[in-house]
């Protein structure tokens, strides 16, 4: 096998080539820089190639994998960061004008944990402004590498753009209200949002502290198991990561779905949701169902609120994360944003604990539901993928569709794995979504995989030269 047959190669197999010194680390990492050199004009993924760095990394792993020094499934592997992370020594602009030059002292904690796993950075990848909603200049929308008359996602449009275009072998994301899941979705890759708190925020760009989530992207449940096993756990640096025991996400791959109890709500997950993407969603939870896991149905409670909800959070917690530079700086917001900072520096503090409260018992309800089933399967999206033109006229029944089945869950801080399951009559991908109890990321792993295993449209790739 060609390097160059190796671009769209799932990370588990390139590591296990790697190690066996079958594949070089240096040479497969010059081979993916040359792809995103050539490729990248044409998608826009990346902010910033971090080649020297690569290289340094993959000579590392070169000379500690012959020495049979093998940190872990990552060691030597090429990987790509959204540019929220902090890196020291290299710019973290977080899709903003006002930060280009922002340079960090030290790396961000989920970088730091991925260079002690001998991941190969391969550089930044692109957001939109302020990981919220719109792509402002100096920074280009990447382009969906399946149709570019279609949105690529947001915020981590760039993290689904590189994975899906065969430009890394996995992702550093982040989502605060579907910022993994929608991207994942456009681009028809495999994406992870664990529960809040499983993974440090230290050195992570700050949207909405209490709904701001790191996560991964990735070919498979398997290559995402492998990436979050690196970047979980405890951080010193930072009070709201959870003091929780991280599994060997790894081990739990191969136990199956057999026994799960899977709910459904037929009401919530129909009701509105484009017959494409509800039928889609109806036959993966009935390919699981023949895997040995048990359908049940469930109501999940005031899913519909929570949207309008999470906007109101989210805008007062943004005011607060930009108090340094606006208003003082407001001519350099684009109008996104902007209008997000304005909302959330109106808010009243009676109005915000309102909405707290309303959180709190969502939250509550929904633990109720996880005592009766062990995981929720829902769509991601409520129709197909828009196309640009439709993103230019956002209006409340756009909001909704494309937040209806992420914002609850950032609410309430569930974890979530989004699938791949089939495409559209424009051969757009479809997507569906298992959401599990707090900390349950093993099992939304088990269950992944055993759908995958199963099915191969993760497997399918958009035709890039």
């Amino acid at each position: 096998m060609s390097y160059q047959d190796l671009h769209y190669a799932e990370l588990l197999e390139v590591s296990r080539l790697l190690h066996s010194r079958e594949l070089s680390p240096v040479e497969l990492t010059t081979s993916m820089l040359d792809r995103v050199r050539n490729v990248d004009k044409k998608l826009h993924a990346y902010v910033r190639v971090m080649e020297e760095d690569a290289l340094r990394s993959a000579r590392a792993a070169e000379s500690e994998i012959a020495r049979g020094e093998i940190r872990g499934p990552l060691h030597g592997v090429p990987l790509a960061i959204k540019d929220i992370f902090w890196t020291e020594g290299v710019p973290t602009a977080s899709g903003m004008a006002i930060h280009k030059d922002f340079v960090a002292h030290e790396d961000a904690t989920a970088v730091e944990r991925l260079r002690a796993a001998g991941a190969v950075l391969l550089g930044k990848l692109t957001l939109t402004e302020g990981v919220y909603a719109e792509h402002r200049p100096p920074f280009q929308a990447p382009t969906n590498p399946w149709s570019a008359d279609h949105w690529s996602g947001a915020s981590s449009s760039g993290s689904g753009v590189a994975v899906a275009g065969g430009l890394c072998f996995a992702a550093l994301a982040s989502e605060t209200g579907g910022s993994i899941k929608l991207p994942a979705a456009a681009n028809g890759v495999t994406g992870v949002k664990p529960t809040w708190g499983r993974v440090s925020r230290h050195g992570v760009f700050e949207l909405a502290a209490s709904l701001d989530h790191v996560g991964v992207m990735a070919r498979s449940a398997a290559d995402a198991a492998a990436v979050l096993g690196a970047i979980a756990g405890p951080d010193r640096k930072d009070p709201s990561a959870a003091r929780v025991e991280v599994p060997d996400y790894l081990s739990r791959v191969s136990t199956g779905a057999k026994g799960l109890r899977i709910g459904l709500d037929p009401a919530w997950c129909t009701a509105g949701v484009d017959p494409s993407t509800a039928g889609a969603v109806e036959t993966a939870a009935q390919t699981l169902r023949s895997l040995g896991a048990e359908l049940k149905p469930v109501v999940i409670p005031s899913g519909e609120a929570m949207i309008w909800d999470w906007f109101g959070i989210c805008a007062a917690q943004t005011a607060l994360a930009h108090e340094a530079t606006y208003p003082s700086r407001a001519d350099e917001y684009g109008p996104a944003l902007r209008d997000l900072l304005d909302q959330g520096r109106k808010m009243s503090g009676v109005e915000l604990q309102r909405l707290l409260h309303r959180r709190e018992a969502f939250s509550l309800a929904l633990d109720r539901v996880f005592g009766e089933v062990d995981l929720l399967a829902l769509p991601v999206l409520s129709f197909p993928t828009p196309s640009m033109a439709r993103m230019q006229s956002v209006d409340d029944e756009l909001i909704a569709g494309l937040h209806r089945f992420t914002c609850p869950f950032n609410m309430s801080g569930h974890p979530g794995i989004v699938l791949p399951c089939g495409f559209t009559q424009e051969k757009t991908p479809i997507v569906f979504q298992l959401v599990g109890r707090r900390f349950s990321e093993d099992v939304l792993f088990a269950a992944g995989s055993a759908y995958q295993r199963a099915t191969d449209w993760h497997k399918r790739h958009p035709s890039i030269a």
